[in-house]
């Protein structure tokens, strides 16, 4: 086995893996989720019932 070879593989496998993330990352499904975790840092933090101390 050639160290080009392994380097072809190693880059087709690379590349398959990287559509894979973008596909997955883009699709309808992981919209909603994605969307909500996009909002985290502008909600506002539930008051505890003490009161500030």
């Amino acid at each position: 086995m050639d160290i080009n070879l392994f380097r072809g593989i190693i880059t087709a496998v690379l590349l398959g893996l990287f559509v894979w993330l973008c596909i997955w990352a883009w699709s309808k499904r992981r919209k909603s989720s994605f969307d909500a975790a996009a909002r985290l840092p502008l909600e506002d933090e539930p008051q505890d019932k003490r009161g500030p101390q």
